[in-house]
């Protein structure tokens, strides 16, 4: 059995701009998800109505995942509307068309926001986990926003025990290690060099059983292999809530955590249940895929 893969950006038609990178169709990334091993993936979305290049809207996830469910699932976002009132209905309104989680949440806003904490409340009472991508500043970037240490993700754990977060990006990854960049640039880097035990991320980890992490992309992949004795130790201790995914949006990219997951595995340094767990099991328990 392959993996599966929480985190993609696809389109219903091929779609290629000067001035952005090129996102490959649904039926164009089937050859290249067999070639790295992933036999279902999850589609991103980034709203209700135009969706910001690379992410589809909604409803273009949910006509890929209706056009090819044997591959293809979704997640569904809301638009920065402010509209808090009408948050649950359109929520449930998603997860009745399918949707099997919230993400990628990328409004940038600080995690306190009324309109963030209203999306956490439903995400929670509707069993929708929430997938999220961090910025360190509001008006920097996309993401949702916390300060260094992450003390507002921490208010948000405690207050909605029942929503699951996946946390994503560099400046949520970066706190895996005790010396994380207080900076705005630096909390925005890949992680290097050795882990310095006592980071918020474990410590999140260890406190709170809502906190699950997507492991897409450079940011989850250099936290966890730019010190790999930590990295595997982190894998085996929160198996049960952490998830393969890539982050990818078209058949040329390819990030390098899968092919070191299926290393560590032949070598015997990762237990095949810990790699089953991360690599397909925790996405078919928690998200039906």
């Amino acid at each position: 059995m392959g993996k599966t893969d929480l985190h993609l950006h696809l389109s219903f038609a091929p779609v290629s701009k000067s001035d952005a990178m090129s996102v490959s169709s649904y039926q164009e990334m089937l050859p290249h998800l067999k070639e790295l091993g992933i036999d279902r993936g999850v589609l991103m979305s980034c709203g209700e109505t135009k969706g910001l290049l690379p992410c589809g809207t909604n409803e273009e996830n949910r006509r890929i995942a209706e056009a090819d469910p044997e591959h293809y699932a979704w997640m569904c976002c809301l638009d920065d509307d402010r509209q808090t009132e009408t948050v649950y209905d359109r929520l449930a309104a998603c997860k009745q068309q399918g949707a099997v989680g919230i993400g990628e949440l990328t409004i940038n806003r600080r995690l306190d926001d009324p309109f963030l904490d209203a999306i956490f409340e439903s995400a929670g009472q509707l069993g929708m986990p929430v997938t999220f991508h961090m910025s360190p500043e509001e008006g920097y970037s996309y993401g949702v926003v916390d300060e260094p240490g992450l003390p507002l993700l921490e208010a948000c754990l405690k207050k909605h025990p029942d929503t699951l977060f996946l946390g994503h990006s560099q400046t949520f990854w970066i706190e895996i290690s005790k010396d994380a960049p207080k900076d705005r640039e630096g909390r925005n880097q890949w992680g290097k060099g050795p882990v310095v035990p006592g980071g918020r991320v474990p410590e999140l980890f260890l406190r709170y059983p809502n906190l699950c992490g997507d492991l897409s992309a450079n940011s989850a992949g250099c936290a966890l292999m730019r010190d790999p004795q930590f990295g595997l130790d982190f894998l085996e201790q929160f198996a049960d809530r952490l998830f393969f995914a890539t982050d990818m949006v078209n058949a040329e990219m390819v990030f390098p955590l899968g092919a070191w997951l299926d290393e560590q595995r032949d070598a015997g340094r990762l237990s095949r249940m810990t790699y089953d767990k991360i690599c397909r099991e925790n996405a078919k328990r928690v998200f039906g895929v």
